[in-house]
């Protein structure tokens, strides 16, 4: 393995903040500290987010929220609906809270972010790490839990032990090769960052049952059997750091919006509204990364788990010029719409998928047709971005997404739009 050109003397920071969506829901109802709460995936189905409580019950992650909500209810818990709009902006207030503790960011998911530490080497890491937690928790009312290590894989196994174990009080520093030794023989194989399924059962069968095991494999069997993200892992276990930090997150190569509807739909009225609204939440998110799209997929599924005739299907076209302009894209695809439809089906779920994504500084000239970024249409599409920005989402929407959408995702159990919505804000007497 080349470990030309990479350091084994970078000091990285993990902060994952702790049962993320159940914390969020927590910060604004109190009462559900200390009580059995879980939160369920789109149409109230399975548990996404555990609280400790939950765990202790050995209620799986993934499991039917059906089949646990007696024996949640009956130990004094409660299931809520997945509620996005909160737990994003929670997410952001968290990201910035940890803007002010490194120059450094990269933000790993909602929940997750790796912060550069290598100009504090002359600081007490563990207090700069409870410190870190101390302030989230001030600020957002969010817990955390820190790893710091040299390498981002090295960082992610700290944090899985500060998690875990209530002793090292949420932060825990892997820098001495002992302290590392000792935690690489103690993390099994499938819980090392980017060791996936059908690794973790190939290296198993072949004698490496932990992280540190992995860490000395000899060079032929790595070189043989591991891929270029394995040979990374090894690397990054041995302590040299190359994956880097990414301070921006790459553009998407494509944006999918697709839900299950929460009632059987038949009608093409309802398909309208459904495929309108997921363009517009498509397109918002292209605008936002400054990209358009070449291609767009528009997709008809009935539910297959229901007995009786199934119908699946999917019509994909091309884009000229490229795009991200909704009344454009919803004209497109309530088109494509139309063919794909057969009439005597209960759908259970459309969406929309755009893909070969450009820049807007990329798209080639056209002689034929203006692209939206050329005329007036971008600036009325920016503007209704703006007022959506400003004053809450679909503030200003397009009719054909509709106005009762009583097609949408089942969410009986979702609680306040806390810090998004003017009429969710909290009142006191």
């Amino acid at each position: 393995m080349n470990k030309i050109g990479l350091s084994d003397t970078n000091i990285v920071a993990l902060v994952d903040c702790n049962n993320f969506y159940v914390s969020c829901e927590r910060v604004f109802d109190p009462s559900l500290e200390g009580k059995p709460v879980a939160v369920l995936s789109n149409n109230d189905g399975c548990i996404v987010s555990r609280s400790n409580e939950i765990k202790a019950m050995n209620i799986p992650m993934g499991a039917p929220g059906f089949k646990h909500e007696a024996r949640i209810l009956k130990h004094g818990g409660t299931l809520l609906s997945s509620n996005y709009a909160l737990y994003g902006d929670m997410s952001r207030r968290v990201m910035q809270t940890l803007e002010e503790f490194s120059p450094e960011l990269e933000i790993y998911s909602i929940d997750e972010a790796f912060l550069n530490l290598n100009g504090f080497r002359q600081r007490d890491l563990e207090d700069y790490g409870r410190r870190i937690r101390e302030k989230v928790r001030k600020w957002t009312g969010i817990p955390v839990s820190v790893g710091i290590s040299r390498t981002k894989t090295l960082a992610k196994i700290a944090n899985r032990f500060a998690k875990r174990y209530s002793g090292y009080k949420g932060c825990l520093v892997l820098l001495d090769d002992e302290r590392i030794e000792k935690a690489l023989n103690l993390t099994p194989v499938a819980e090392i960052w980017g060791i996936g399924r059908q690794y973790d059962r190939f290296l198993r069968q072949n004698g490496i049952l932990n992280a540190w095991q992995l860490r000395n494999a000899p060079e032929n069997f790595i070189d043989h059997y591991l891929t270029s993200t394995g040979h990374k892992t090894v690397l990054e276990l041995q302590g040299f750091a190359c994956i880097r930090m990414e301070e921006a997150p790459a553009p998407k190569r494509s944006v999918v919006c697709s839900r299950s509807f929460g009632r059987q739909v038949e009608e093409l009225k309802d398909l309208e509204e459904a495929v309108s609204e997921y363009v517009t939440r498509a397109a918002e998110k292209l605008r936002a990364q400054h990209s358009v799209a070449q291609q767009m997929m528009v997709f008809l599924a009935t539910n297959r788990f229901k007995e009786g005739p199934q119908y699946n299907n999917a019509l994909q076209i091309q884009l000229s010029p490229p795009s991200a302009h909704t009344p454009d894209l919803i004209k497109i695809a309530l088109t494509m719409l139309h063919e794909l439809h057969l009439p005597g089906f209960q759908y259970k779920k459309a969406g929309v998928m755009f893909s070969g994504l450009i820049s807007e500084d990329d798209v080639p000239l056209n002689l034929l047709e203006t692209n939206y970024l050329d005329d007036r249409r971008h600036d009325l599409i920016q503007a209704v971005d703006r007022l959506n920005r400003k004053h809450g989402r679909d503030t200003v929407f397009f009719a054909s997404s509709g106005t009762k959408r009583d097609w949408q995702m089942k969410r009986a159990r979702l609680s306040p739009a806390y810090t998004t919505r003017w009429t969710d804000l909290i009142r006191t007497k």
